[in-house]
């Protein structure tokens, strides 16, 4: 489309001429008919440089840029927009495919698309204009939203609950019984897992990542919310609006995460702590500790050459000694030098 169609979708203002584009692409690797964009300023010689036939950039760049640009205060957030205008969803085709297994009692929305393979429980429901891609399961009395896209082999379990506007990645299960099991003295007895998983309005979920129904009460994962990639979410978690939770992060049983949260790639939260509203956990870090004040917390050791790390890690056994050594250093160096009101 022409850039001034795509200004008059989204707002921005057009600096040169008004081409058509076909599409997005990354500053590298942009063509005469591609729309890039310019995030920060560190790479306006790569944008100079770009072959991309027009780019979305701030007013500060704009001037230092030959080319067509849309000019927006958040190119970044623009540029999200866009990819939605430019490569918009396929098409619903409503109906249920004859290889899908629905059970009688089951409400469909006759606007709603079930693809093949598909099992669908009795008394579950399903909303107006959402998509089950192959091979989706859906278990008794459990309730999607409107406009929501379930992807291939994803589960929904019985009783649990998705909002409107939802996406379940390949491979997600909502819904799976949470590791509940008391030790019977010599061997281990399962606990019911009685609880259910509800998620919000909006919520995307990633490919592979298990949120456990909660053992009484439910888990809870809250409107707007973002999890990626191969995520475990323990049972009687709740999650708060809006918090984005990077791939591979573990969270375990009864944790609460406020809103506007995000947690980084590989963290791992121990069992029944709270963050408040607004933490940001950086990659990599370990939670022991419930978190009461907004912040940026980390935990991570900086990467440095192996044969560094063994020499320093040898050392670390040593410290809780070395820690004591400078305490009885201490009452030593004060008994030498008491207080002044203490001097004779």
């Amino acid at each position: 489309m022409l850039l001034s169609e795509l200004i008059a979708c989204l707002g921005g203002e057009l600096q040169g001429e008004d081409i058509r584009v076909r599409g997005l692409a990354s500053l590298e690797r942009a063509g005469a008919d591609q729309l890039s964009f310019l995030v920060q300023r560190k790479f306006l010689g790569a944008a100079q440089a770009s072959l991309a036939g027009a780019l979305i950039v701030r007013p500060t760049e704009a001037p230092s840029l030959s080319r067509p640009c849309i000019v927006t205060s958040d190119p970044y957030l623009y540029y999200a927009r866009a990819a939605r205008v430019l490569y918009p969803d396929a098409q619903i085709e409503a109906g249920i495919d004859p290889k899908a297994s629905v059970d009688p009692s089951a409400v469909v929305a006759a606007d709603a698309q079930i693809g093949p393979g598909v099992v669908i429980g009795p008394g579950a429901s399903i909303g107006e204009r959402s998509v089950l891609r192959a091979n989706v399961y859906v278990g008794a009395g459990a309730r999607i939203g409107a406009d929501c896209l379930l992807h291939p082999n994803t589960v929904l379990a019985a009783h649990c609950e998705l909002g409107d506007r939802v996406i379940l990645h390949p491979g997600a299960v909502i819904g799976s019984d949470g590791f509940g099991n008391a030790w019977a003295g010599d061997h281990w007895e399962k606990i019911p897992q009685i609880g259910r998983t509800i998620v919000g309005n909006d919520v995307e979920i990633g490919s592979n990542t298990t949120v456990d129904r909660g053992a009484l009460d439910d888990t809870l994962i809250g409107n707007g919310a973002r999890i990626d990639n191969l995520v475990q979410v323990a049972h009687n978690v709740v999650i708060g609006e809006h918090t984005a939770i990077a791939g591979c992060v573990g969270i375990a049983g009864s944790v609460k995460i406020g809103a506007r949260c995000q947690i980084g790639g590989a963290a791992m939260i121990s069992g029944h702590l709270e963050l408040c509203d607004g933490v940001v956990v950086l990659g990599g870090t370990l939670i022991a500790k419930t978190i009461r004040t907004p912040g940026v917390y980390s935990g991570s050791y900086p990467m440095q050459a192996h044969a560094d790390w063994l020499k320093n890690a040898a050392q670390l056994r040593h410290l809780d000694a070395l820690a004591e050594r400078v305490k009885q250093l201490e009452k030593k160096l004060a008994g030498l030098n008491p207080p002044a009101g203490e001097q004779e």
